[in-house]
């Protein structure tokens, strides 16, 4: 029961700590809806704008989960506040998963204003189950690009931390085919965004209105999961390296 309660308060409190912080909150939900607006709404309409629905929906999510784990990680490592939690009574998982708790509320927020801004004014016509399916698909995307972020923050400074993430967010959206249609991209692109979390994650977002490229979904699938599974490890092995440090 206690540890439930420590929890769920870890969660909260990590919650009201990045509301208050303007400079995270204002990018992280006007980058994404100032996109879909102008490529997916102004420039485009109909299967257009259903299909940047779902990839700017992805490039969204992903957003909050690198920078609340890369920066505010980094920052607490920094400062000594990991190792202050990692001393406290307190599960360090509860410390963990409420940082992947506030990623997923952001991308839910941020799910929930595209599918807005799509219904009203890109007249995206959707099936209830389609969307809810995609909203899922979104938040449950969240954890690989957590597992990015909380990598970099166990290894990188509190200065280079953003300046890495954006290294890394942005060429990847790009090179997944999230701000543009992958088949547009030069063939040699469209092979390596086959590297990506972001492209296994769109396609499988996409194959919901049946707009992917057509690949098996169980592909899509079985990488996204052995990426996170791959990530997962160096996430463990990033902690326990910084554990030996400390000891």
């Amino acid at each position: 029961m206690n540890h439930r309660i420590s929890y769920q308060k870890e969660a909260w409190y990590d919650l009201l700590s990045i509301l208050r912080t303007p400079g995270f909150v204002i990018p992280s939900l006007a980058f994404p809806l100032m996109f879909y607006l102008f490529f997916g709404v102004v420039l485009s309409s109909g299967a257009n704008s259903a299909y940047m629905l779902v990839t700017y929906g992805c490039f969204g999510i992903m957003g909050p989960a690198m920078f609340n784990f890369a920066m505010n990680i980094a920052s607490d490592r920094a400062h000594g506040w990991l190792t202050l939690k990692r001393l406290s009574p307190m599960p360090i998982t509860a410390y963990l998963l409420a940082k992947l708790s506030t990623s997923m509320v952001f991308s839910l927020l941020i799910i929930l204003l595209l599918f807005s801004i799509a219904a009203l004014f890109g007249g995206v016509r959707l099936l209830s189950g389609q969307w809810l399916l995609i909203a899922v698909i979104l938040v449950l995307g969240t954890l690989p690009f957590a597992l990015i972020g909380l990598i970099l923050g166990l290894t990188l400074s509190d200065k280079a931390a953003p300046g890495v993430v954006n290294l890394l967010y942005l060429p990847m959206a790009f090179l997944s085919g999230l701000w543009l249609p992958i088949h547009l991209l030069p063939a040699m692109l469209q092979q390596a965004s086959w590297l990506w979390p972001s492209y296994h994650l769109s396609q499988i977002g996409l194959s919901v209105i049946g707009m992917g490229q057509g690949h098996a979904l169980w592909l899509h699938l079985l990488l996204l999961l052995v990426t996170s599974l791959v990530l997962g490890v160096l996430a463990i092995a990033s902690f326990n390296r910084l554990s030996g440090e400390k000891s």
